[in-house]
């Protein structure tokens, strides 16, 4: 029987398989939308931590994406983030409340999941390829491939794919190496390059200290905000985070974890997040969510149980509390091609979830999904993939 906690360096690797999506969304909201840090990051470490407690297993903690694109595509205010915030953690409540997401989630085909995490795997290989090509949307914020780097190119080369090329390879190198996990190779990889050829940003600035979270540090958002969010972002986020992080995710965590995964169903994923969000809005951080893409990441790179997320969480707690808002200067030391390195591998776990689909009429659902996913988004993807599962049972092809 798998222990309910391990702490060792491949549960340790596992727990940052998922930077790859955090530090972008995480990082982008701070210098763009003015989040605090420690609010940020505090309010996730904690939430890793609760969650890995009560479901007993590996668990992600991811921002949600759509709200987070939007935000720093937009510049929204730090009070309509906060709205936003409040607004989705009281939308998954009520759904938890009502028990209806696992009403609805009797009628979704194996193919629709399965569907929804190939798409899902699929934009994450993609994200990571950007990031390592220098085109993600912090990258082009700051006008550079590698904005923490003194050097952008190596002869003809851009510097990222340099860098991703080097981490892909170390990456395959130690794939399956119990002693010397791949996920943390490579982030120690990245880290050694940051200190080595990195504008080492903020690092003479470190002040050790104690400091601590502050309660709602933007204050109060307005009616307006409110008014302004639910048609901006908070629709759109719901059938991502009901697609991807509440049924993909409960699925896949079945698929790896058998009956431990018990704990995990619809409505207690809808009800974490919400207790999350909750805990995020109070201490001025980020619209969180679980996601089945955070969970591929974190299982490919080693984590398998709760000690994962007990040292991710702790770690995200206690550095902004020793260091402050210095602690993002160790954060800048990644390259961001090792972000995307991280990413591409996560997007391939997750998008190799659909070998257990075999029929015509499967393969052809995923498909349509994925199609209609990088035409327009997942949410249509889902939808539409929905429709036509429900509509080909009884027709041949």
């Amino acid at each position: 029987m798998t222990p309910k906690y391990r702490f060792n360096r491949n549960e340790f690797a596992g727990s940052l398989g998922d930077l790859g999506t955090i530090l972008p969304l995480a990082l982008g909201m701070i210098m763009v939308n003015g989040l605090s840090p420690m609010g940020v990051f505090f309010s996730m470490g904690l939430f890793y931590t609760l969650t890995g407690v009560y479901y007993g297993l590996t668990v992600p903690v991811e921002p949600m994406k759509v709200i987070g694109a939007y935000a720093i595509a937009t510049a929204m205010s730090v009070q309509q983030i906060q709205a936003s915030v409040l607004l989705m953690a009281v939308t998954l409540a009520l759904i938890a409340a009502t028990g209806s997401i696992d009403k609805f989630g009797r009628y979704i085909p194996k193919s629709v999941i399965r569907g929804i995490q190939l798409s899902t795997g699929i934009l994450l290989m993609v994200k990571g390829a950007e990031m390592i090509g220098g085109h993600s949307a912090l990258q082009e914020i700051k006008n550079l491939a590698e904005p923490y780097l003194n050097i952008q190119s190596l002869g003809p080369l851009p510097i990222g794919l340099v860098i991703g090329t080097l981490g892909i390879v170390t990456t395959l190198g130690f794939l399956n190496n119990r002693k010397l996990p791949a996920g943390l190779i490579v982030i120690l990889l990245g880290m050694a390059l940051g200190l080595i050829f990195g504008t080492g940003e903020g690092l003479d600035t470190l002040s050790p200290g104690l400091y601590f979270p502050d309660l709602l540090p933007h204050g109060f958002p307005s009616g307006a905000d409110f008014s302004f969010v639910v048609l901006a972002v908070v629709l759109p986020q719901m059938p991502m985070t009901l697609g991807n992080a509440v049924l993909a995710q409960a699925d896949l965590s079945k698929d790896y974890f058998g009956d431990a995964a018990r704990k995990m169903t619809y409505t207690s994923l809808c009800w974490s997040m919400a207790v999350g969000n909750i805990l995020s809005f109070f201490l001025g951080g980020l619209p969180m969510c679980h996601g089945a893409g955070g969970l591929a990441a974190h299982y490919r790179f080693g984590a398998k149980t709760a000690g994962s997320n007990l040292m991710i969480g702790g770690l995200m707690m206690v550095l902004p509390i020793i260091l402050g808002a210095g602690f993002l200067s160790i954060l800048f030391l990644i390259p961001m091609a090792i972000l995307g390195v991280l990413l591409i591998f996560a997007g391939s776990q997750l998008a190799m979830t659909i070998i257990d689909m075999n029929t015509r009429k499967e393969i052809f659902v995923m498909t349509v999904i994925l199609a209609v996913t990088l035409a327009v988004n997942l949410a249509l993807g889902a939808v539409v993939g929905l429709i036509l599962a429900h509509g080909l049972k009884n027709i041949e092809i």
